[in-house]
């Protein structure tokens, strides 16, 4: 398995609001250590593809990146859907959430979740 390194530049970014809810929700719901934030894809969603978001321990077939502290781990086949995406938190009157802005997706749909590439 790999381990994290800073040697790679993690394919996404997580922006300050997204990194401070990540620690958040890791120190509430006691995330264990050995766990790191799982981004990709997977199939489905009204676009075709959706992103999948969520605390998961890394597999062989992933890469692991540390971004400010956090292990982000991806399979290393969904790299090329997500590169260059942008992961935010909202937390407004009208939406509260995890955002998705994807340079490579080719359409989205209007609840922001799924794709097509």
């Amino acid at each position: 398995m790999n381990t994290a390194t800073d040697t790679k530049t993690a394919p996404i970014s997580l922006t300050e609001k997204a990194l401070a809810e990540v620690r958040n929700i890791m120190q509430e719901k006691n995330v264990p250590a050995e766990y790191g934030l799982r981004v990709g894809v997977q199939g489905g969603g009204c676009s075709g593809m959706s992103y999948l978001l969520g605390f998961d321990k890394a597999k062989d077939s992933d890469e692991i990146y540390n971004v400010e502290g956090i292990n982000l781990i991806m399979d290393k086949k969904h790299a090329m859907y997500v590169l260059g995406m942008q992961v935010d938190f909202q937390d407004g009157l009208n939406a509260r959430g995890f955002t998705f802005s994807n340079p490579q997706a080719k359409s989205t749909c209007g609840c922001g979740t799924s794709f097509s590439a």
